[in-house]
């Protein structure tokens, strides 16, 4: 893929831009078997689950910069200025064209853009997400409540101009911090989730809900965990950060009866949504959620229940000192005659997946894969399925 946002220097997010795909990808897996060394040994590894090199961004976060007159919509450089990144290549296509009308949409609403350096303005993002169906989901990230009446007068006019957009809310983040959202969630149309078809399973996604950002890696991440589970015969799955409900859900359509626990109330009400879509489904078993902090041990034996299969997909941070904890009492509350007897960790961040599975001198990895999340960038995202020793 070639960036002419890269060779300008205007940005250098995607620091493999460049080089060849095939090599990023060799590159990128011969970085994570020796990251992981001895804790997983060579011969478990399966080939890297690529990706497409461009066109594979499901979602859009632009910060918007210049004026309410001629708006950027993108990054800001090292002096505060906006840089804009509307033809970025790496956004889907369904993103790419509709860009420019959002630029419209803030001139119109007369939107003055947040000036950081001078601590101004109201609209800071834009998030803008897309379904495969071409649907797609948007987040305004203003200041203050001030602009929402300009906001509601123009939004009659972008939803004519954008029939597939079936999502709009607005965000409210007062605080001078790099961060991407605040706490104040302010509902603009009467649909608050986006419909997001994946392989067997439908995830429903609010403004605040976690999503894989590659929507074709990630069906194709969870159809893997599913299989793993399938084949290692569990016929019950706990789910841990489980979001939208991505690996329960999929389990569930395969006929694994399945837990998920997350700690945001938003991603919860999409999966449980998942769930009922699944009731009646030839073959498909029953999945629940429930709203609780998964990295509480005791919260999730009381959520969970007996399981003889646990998914673990935690932040860039990982597990820590709780995962020991949690998984022997994940095996004290299960069944005698079935106790828990696969995990699966998808992990975004090899360093302190190294260091949880360090941390789990029982239990043994069986197989393990790369899955490429993110090309052209040395990001990378890594399933490893475990037993007890």
């Amino acid at each position: 893929m070639h960036c002419g946002h890269f060779s300008a220097g205007r940005c250098r997010s995607c620091t493999l831009m460049g080089t060849p795909y095939a090599d990023q990808l060799a590159a990128k897996d011969a970085a994570v078997r020796e990251r992981l060394g001895p804790l997983v040994p060579d011969h478990v590894w399966q080939e890297p689950l690529p990706s497409a090199a461009a066109g594979f961004r499901n979602k859009a976060k632009l910060v918007v910069g210049g004026t309410a007159g001629a708006p950027t919509l993108g990054i800001l450089d090292a002096d505060g200025r906006g840089v804009d990144l509307r033809t970025c290549g790496l956004h889907e296509a369904a993103l790419a064209t509709v860009l420019d009308r959002l630029a419209r949409f803030v001139t119109r609403a007369a939107l003055p853009p947040y000036d950081v350096a001078r601590r101004r303005g109201e609209l800071k993002h834009l998030v803008l997400t897309a379904s495969p169906t071409g649907e797609l989901m948007l987040r305004l990230v203003l200041r203050t409540t001030g602009p929402l009446e300009r906001v509601r007068e123009h939004l009659p006019g972008l939803l004519a101009d954008l029939p597939r957009l079936r999502v709009v809310s607005a965000n409210i983040h007062p605080e001078h911090k790099a961060t991407l959202s605040g706490a104040q969630e302010v509902p603009l149309t009467e649909e608050t989730l986006l419909s997001v078809p994946m392989g067997p399973v439908v995830l429903h996604v609010g403004p605040d809900s976690f999503l894989q950002t590659n929507t074709a890696v990630a069906a194709a991440l969870y159809a893997q965990v599913t299989d793993w589970i399938t084949d290692r015969g569990a016929a019950t799955v706990t789910d841990l950060y489980c979001g939208v409900g991505g690996f329960a859900l999929h389990a569930a359509a395969a006929g694994i009866e399945a837990v998920g626990v997350e700690v945001s109330a938003d991603a919860v009400r999409g999966a449980t949504r998942g769930a009922r879509d699944l009731a009646g489904v030839p073959g498909a078993a029953g999945a629940r959620f429930v709203v609780a902090d998964a990295s509480d041990p005791a919260a999730v034996v009381a959520a969970a229940g007996a399981t003889q299969a646990v998914v673990v997909n935690p932040p860039r941070r990982g597990l820590g000192p709780d995962l020991p904890v949690l998984l022997d009492g994940l095996s004290a509350a299960a069944d005698p005659a079935t106790p828990t007897g696969t995990l699966v960790y998808s992990s975004c961040n090899p360093v302190t997946l190294a260091t949880d599975l360090a941390a789990m001198p029982h239990w043994q990895p069986l197989s393990a894969r790369l899955v490429d999340m993110f090309p052209n960038t040395d990001h990378a995202e890594v399933l490893v399925l475990l037993g007890p020793r």
